[in-house]
């Protein structure tokens, strides 16, 4: 063996050294003896390649190179900077110097760029027809207690009311692929958001007039008459509990709770379109049961200083039940309504109902963003740098809902398969050659991923 491996390496120096062609050219062969080989790495470049092909079908590829990895870390194991940086090393072989948070806060400078690439996809991959958008917002908060402008206590929808925390406002389209975004102060009320993220979007893109859909905590006269005067249209949730009560007894008369009846009716807010559930009311009634259950105990009791639904005080020591209350919220029980611009003419109000329900779909874009990629907590603490991560964590919703679109996986799922692709690294102990095994593709191939793998061309046929 050690006799032919001497022969192998003369024939090769001859050719390196004298450029001498042998006149009966042998095919080489590469060859390792299992005996001698020892496995020097594992390492994953198949599932950075993978996700790398996504953010190139997105046009994203043109970004800093520090944006893509950090967002490719975001999809495969989120951690914090510091940690994705060492991953990147060790999983990649990819390494940045300790001076990459410089870098960091200047990534904000491509936010504009970003969310005009998601317009792109969802209107030439998916074929999105931006009849209407959909937006909400959720809050970040920080592992740190010190406010500032930017970083300050409010309603944290995250439970987290002492820690200071931001609010995103997010537009996505009908299929909840992200559009955009941006970045408020931590106590700003929910219905200030909605007008600065909309106008923003419809002025970058003139040629889209859609209908926003927004939930009831953007219903704000004062927000919604702002909406009119710009001339956007909007489906907004109803608070029908501050109705006045001649207004819920026509509703609940009209409805008579009868399984999917609906009815529009003139509101101070515009169109009030409502329908009725049989499942939704006996939710509500159980609900309710325990509401009162509970207002009666702490009446019969007579301790005023809890504050619970149902209950009034009738003076510094007394309370007493709030039946005019409890009897109002009886005749709501099951109804749901939806306040709108638009007539019946131009858009019926079963579109109406259809098109609020598909609010999940950003509710669905933020449970992803918190859990999926770990957006939160955030631990930076300059404004850019914040920024930054939103638009680092932005850019791998892009593609976390473009792979979900596309093969109908979910992330969790589309990291397993992509995971369990390792290239092992063997070498030679005698030769010092080294050679690279993937493992078993059959898995993967028999996926729903299969047809982005040959598209992109990732594996050898």
């Amino acid at each position: 063996m050690e006799f032919d491996l001497l022969i192998k390496n003369a024939h090769e120096w001859i050719e390196e050294h004298t450029f001498q062609t042998n006149i009966f050219p042998e095919q080489k062969q590469k060859l390792l003896a299992v005996e001698r080989g020892e496995c020097v790495a594992v390492t994953h470049n198949f599932a950075y390649q993978f996700f790398m092909s996504c953010l190139n079908d997105c046009s994203l590829t043109h970004l800093p190179a520090l944006l893509l990895d950090l967002a490719i870390m975001r999809l495969i194991e989120p951690a914090s900077k510091l940690r994705s940086i060492e991953l990147l090393s060790q999983y990649f072989g990819i390494k940045y110097s300790q001076r990459f948070y410089r870098k960091i806060p200047k990534l904000i400078a491509h936010k504009a760029d970003i969310e005009l690439r998601a317009y792109n996809v969802a209107e030439e991959k998916f074929k999105e027809q931006f009849y209407y958008v959909l937006y909400d917002v959720t809050t970040l908060y920080f592992e740190s207690f010190k406010a500032d402008e930017l970083r300050i206590q409010g309603f944290s929808k995250d439970n987290k009311s002492q820690q200071p925390q931001i609010v995103i406002g997010l537009l996505v389209t009908q299929s909840g692929l992200p559009l955009s975004y941006n970045v408020f102060a931590g106590n700003t009320f929910e219905g200030k958001t909605m007008l600065p993220v909309v106008e923003g979007f419809m002025s970058k893109h003139p040629q889209t007039k859609p209908i926003v859909v927004a939930d009831a905590a953007m219903l704000d006269e004062e927000r919604l008459a702002e909406l009119r005067e710009k001339n956007i249209s909007y489906i907004v949730g109803a608070r029908l509990a501050n109705a006045n009560l001649g207004l819920v007894k026509q509703i609940h008369g009209t409805l008579n709770g009868v399984h999917g009846a609906k009815a529009r009716f003139q509101s101070k807010h515009g169109n009030l379109i409502c329908d009725f559930s049989n499942n939704r009311y006996r939710k509500e009634l159980r609900e309710l049961n325990k509401l009162v259950q509970k207002a009666e105990q702490l009446v019969e009791k007579q301790l005023p200083g809890t504050k619970v639904k149902f209950i009034k005080r009738v003076s510094k020591e007394k309370i007493e039940l709030n039946t005019a209350l409890i009897e109002k919220r009886k005749l709501l029980l099951g109804i749901k309504g939806y306040c709108t611009d638009l007539s019946e003419g131009q858009l019926s109000s079963q579109q109406v109902i259809e098109r609020y329900h598909h609010l999940w779909r950003v509710e669905q874009s933020f449970r992803m963003s918190k859990f999926d990629l770990e957006a939160r907590p955030i631990y930076h603490q300059k404004e850019d740098a914040i920024r930054s991560h939103v638009l680092i964590c932005f850019v791998a919703l892009i593609i976390e809902k473009y792979l979900e679109l596309t093969t109908k996986m979910s992330l969790r799922n589309i990291r397993l398969l992509v995971w369990n692709i390792t290239e092992s690294h063997i070498r030679d102990t005698l030769t010092k050659e080294t050679f690279k095994f993937i493992s078993p593709t059959s898995e993967i191939m028999n996926s729903p991923l299969a047809p982005l793998i040959k598209k992109w061309n990732l594996l050898p046929h």
